[in-house]
């Protein structure tokens, strides 16, 4: 039996229940400056599977296994306050009690399993869940096919979930999965109030305003301009330290920066490194962050006339300099990952893995051997979605024309347009975030079976689909690290999916007189313990 110690939940203070205390609400608000609020227009966490709904998921929606960004990204008891393992098939959790919807109820086993039945997968297509039946209401908001699909790859074993008492439930998995309370973690396994959702009028107006358990709840939402977020003041882990959450999108660098200088704005991200400087001569300000538990990408399309031939994509990957693209954009503040995995990864971390090495030489002797011929390769480009985004893709076109390759760029304004299934479709920018360590959170959330890149027609390969099934099922340490390593020469050496750049670093810029810390991670944590203004 493996339960969480006292030791464990005292190890996270942030995420301890506090006794709300009754006081004047003299709370601040705060405005924060943000790049995009939202690339789908919703909150619904499976369906904004992106780094801009990372940093705010966990305001309003909580897991049954919490995650401490502000420590080593460690898992830890959320809405969960236990669990243990039966088997290698099986996950059995005890609920906190007293936790509060921010529709006022108290949160249940059966909101449980409705947020993996219904919620996730439809009525047709719901895990078995062991519900008492579909609540009314619910029948009628289907949810997207792309919800569904980013749960199924989520959670692919998922057999059914037993509700063994009014606070306790069982997960039951087909195969064995030693990654199931790593699953539990990810933003997709949100709890959220099943009978908020039945009175919701629809599933778009459900996805703007989802009811969960978080610091904070949705308010008002202005697509495409700004997002208000209000304390929710019965919330199991204190009372949250300001009264209102106000996030504006403000697309380029130099707005977000010059509001932070006029008081508009008390936060600003997505600083990058070149303007640390410009914010810290300003005494009242300050910049935060550091690396984070994602990597930026590249990735290819093999549909595409011209990468389909592998050798035209190794050639690509031997023509990158990482380490003029970290020093140049980044100035040395983050790191360059052995391929597609992080040291969080622990036992399943393969430390000798390298990147595909750069090597103009052998670049060109792909190309003669491919024999191309200049053909135009598109790169699909968007405006500094991702920090240093134009700069790092203006670099990388022009040490793909030292080989002599003709990459050309294209700026769109979404992702819809990056990734349709359009003539031309070639190179574009991605990143890959691991929730948790093992590559199950990282690569295999976005190349495999039903996965993204696999769903847009980008990439798919039989033998890796092979291997990750195994993998995902694999319990034996040794055997896990085999295939781990198996994949990462199919997707990086045999057969590329993408090009690894670097390490993505988050930099926020704040006025000084807020106490507050940055998470190791997309996430913003404002909740208790983590935001004081003043002395």
């Amino acid at each position: 039996m493996t339960k969480i110690s006292r030791r464990a939940l005292l190890a996270a203070p942030t995420l301890l229940a506090m006794p709300a205390i009754a006081q004047s609400d003299d709370r601040p608000t705060l405005t924060i400056a943000v790049q995009k609020l939202s690339n789908s227009n919703t909150f619904e966490p499976p369906r904004e599977q992106s780094n801009v709904g990372f940093r705010i998921h966990g305001l309003y929606a909580e897991q049954l296994v919490g995650t401490n960004w502000l420590g080593n990204a460690e898992l830890v008891p959320g809405l969960a306050t236990e669990w243990r393992r039966p088997d290698a098939s099986t996950l059995e959790l005890t609920l906190r009690q007293g936790v509060r919807f921010h529709d006022g109820r108290e949160m249940t086993a059966e909101d449980v399993a409705f947020s993996f039945g219904e919620r996730l997968f439809g009525t047709q297509g719901a895990a078995g869940t062991g519900r008492s039946g579909v609540l009314a209401g619910t029948a009628t908001k289907e949810p997207p096919a792309e919800v569904v699909a980013v749960s199924r790859r989520t959670y692919p074993g998922l057999e059914r979930i037993e509700i063994t008492g009014r606070n306790t439930l069982r997960f039951i998995n087909r195969t064995p999965d030693v990654t199931l309370e790593g699953r539990l973690a990810q933003s997709v396994g949100a709890i959220l109030s099943r009978q908020a959702f039945a009175a919701a009028p629809s599933w778009l107006e459900w996805g703007r305003a989802p009811v969960g358990t978080g610091p904070y709840r949705i308010a008002d939402f202005r697509p495409d301009t700004s997002l208000v977020m209000e304390a929710h003041d019965s919330y199991w882990g204190g009372r949250p330290p300001a009264r209102r959450l106000r996030f504006v999108e403000v697309p380029e660098v130099s707005g977000r920066v010059n509001g932070l200088f006029s008081g508009e704005y008390d936060f600003a991200c997505d600083i990058p490194p070149d303007q640390i400087s410009v914010v810290e001569r300003n005494s009242r300000f300050e910049v935060l962050g550091s690396p984070i538990n994602n990597i930026r990408k590249l990735a290819f399309d093999k549909t595409n006339p011209v990468l389909a031939d592998a050798r035209i994509r190794r050639a690509m990957t031997h023509a990158i300099d990482r380490r003029v693209l970290v020093e140049t954009l980044w100035a040395g503040r983050t790191a360059i990952p052995r391929g597609m995995q992080l040291e969080s990864y622990g036992a399943m971390y393969l430390p000798d893995w390298e990147n595909p090495r750069f090597d103009p030489a052998e670049a060109r002797r792909l190309l003669r051997e491919a024999n191309y011929q200049g053909q135009p390769i598109t790169y699909r480009l968007l405006n500094n979605y991702y920090t240093n985004q134009v700069a790092s893709g203006q670099i990388a076109v022009e040490m793909w024309r030292a080989v002599g390759l003709n990459v050309q760029i294209e700026m769109l304004e979404n992702f819809p347009q990056v990734t349709a299934r359009t003539p031309g479709r070639g190179v574009r920018d991605w990143s890959n975030t691991s929730i948790f360590g093992d590559p199950v959170a990282g690569i295999l959330r976005s190349f495999g079976p039903r996965t993204e890149s696999e769903r847009n027609g980008e990439w798919a390969n039989e033998d890796f689909n092979r291997v990750a099934t195994a993998l995902e099922a694999e319990t034996d340490i040794a055997r896990r690290r085999e295939l781990f390593r198996r994949l990462l020469t199919i997707v990086e050496r045999e057969d590329p999916g993408y090009i690894v750049l670097h390490q993505a670093a988050a930099f926020t810029a704040k006025r000084k007189d807020i106490q507050w810390r940055a998470a190791n991670g997309w996430a913003m944590v404002f909740g208790p313990g983590n935001l004081r203004v003043g002395a």
